[in-house]
């Protein structure tokens, strides 16, 4: 069976992330600049595999001096470790549209399998004739598992940060043509 090429497109793609601030409010970032690319056979995509590279100095939280922090060793430590991967294991069909990603992430130093709640949005062809298949992408990581923390307490002894961190991707990708 040959195996289709697929490449991310950057300009309608995004991802997101969200945490809790003071515990009472989320505070929504981006990462801008990211690539990726999926290789798959099977018309349903159940083979599918997916490779994600985020440039991890593309942090965007609306904020130039959180964001510089969170660049810094205290977060992402970007000087050493300028880019996080995502490499997946499996792409499994569950009902409807609904799959489950499975795969493995690293983020500084640390690599841990975690699994995405995926919708297939669908395919379709666009204005130029290239076809396109969309993706929303969606899970929940621990920040203390990949290392990600500052040892910020308030006033009173409690998290600045939430320790969850909700993910959140919209992407598509563009049928590589022979």
């Amino acid at each position: 069976m040959k195996t289709a090429k697929w490449i991310l497109d950057l300009a309608h793609s995004d991802i997101q992330f969200k945490i809790r601030h003071l515990l009472i409010a989320n505070v929504t970032g981006h990462f801008r600049l990211f690539s990726g690319t999926m290789h798959a056979g099977k018309d349903d995509f159940t083979d599918a595999d997916f490779k994600l590279t985020i440039d991890v100095y593309s942090v965007d939280t609306n904020n130039e001096q959180r964001d510089e922090h969170l660049k810094s060793a205290d977060f992402f430590n970007a000087d050493y470790y300028p880019e996080m991967q995502f490499v997946s294991k499996s792409f499994n069909h569950i009902d409807g549209d609904k799959y489950d990603l499975k795969g493995d992430l690293t983020v500084k130093d640390v690599t841990k399998e975690i699994t995405f709640k995926v919708l297939f949005g669908g395919e379709a062809r666009d204005g130029f004739g290239n076809m396109r298949a969309g993706f929303d992408i969606s899970g929940e990581i621990d920040r203390n598992d990949f290392n990600i923390h500052a040892n910020d307490t308030t006033e009173a002894g409690g998290l600045v940060l939430g320790e969850e961190i909700h993910l959140h991707a919209n992407i598509q990708f563009i049928k590589e043509e022979e």
